[in-house]
């Protein structure tokens, strides 16, 4: 990664921690809590559906700027896609903090890849992904509490 992309992602994270988009609570929405008690990272999301679409979905909680970057990008990039895309996307995304920005085609995935410096950080990921398992409970329709230790 080039030292300019490399500051751009920084700069994209920093954002999203300090000024997360989508945070608040969501009167009326499916939720379920994200927790990770190793870091103290705790989250809850909230999701409209509207038949098979994602028509709303905003969180609140405290974690780190990883965590909250991700959940604050993941609100912008699922809203209005169908559940089968989110699941899609969160395999793309897990992939990508994972194994890395070329398998999962991280130029497909917008801003979502300013967080594709975590797969070199492995105690990270479950930072990253601690709201991508919480959505997938959600639209599950599990509705319980997440627990990411990974």
């Amino acid at each position: 990664m080039s030292s300019e992309l490399g500051d751009l992602y920084q700069e994209v994270i920093l954002d999203h921690g300090r000024h997360p988009r989508n945070f608040h609570k969501l009167e009326g929405a499916r939720s379920a809590e994200g927790l990770n008690p190793l870091c103290g990272d705790h989250f809850t999301l909230y999701v409209r559906l509207d038949g098979e679409r994602i028509a709303d979905l905003a969180f609140e909680g405290s974690g780190c700027a990883i965590s909250k970057a991700s959940a604050s990008l993941m609100t912008q990039a699922v809203k209005g896609k169908t559940r089968a895309e989110a699941e899609e996307l969160f395999h793309r995304f897990h992939t990508l903090v994972t194994e890395g920005p070329e398998k999962a085609r991280a130029s497909e995935l917008g801003k979502l890849a300013a967080l594709s410096g975590v797969c070199e950080f492995p105690t990270r990921v479950k930072c990253a992904s601690l709201v991508w398992h919480t959505l997938h409970s959600v639209i599950e329709g599990q509705g319980e509490t997440v627990v990411t230790t990974e």
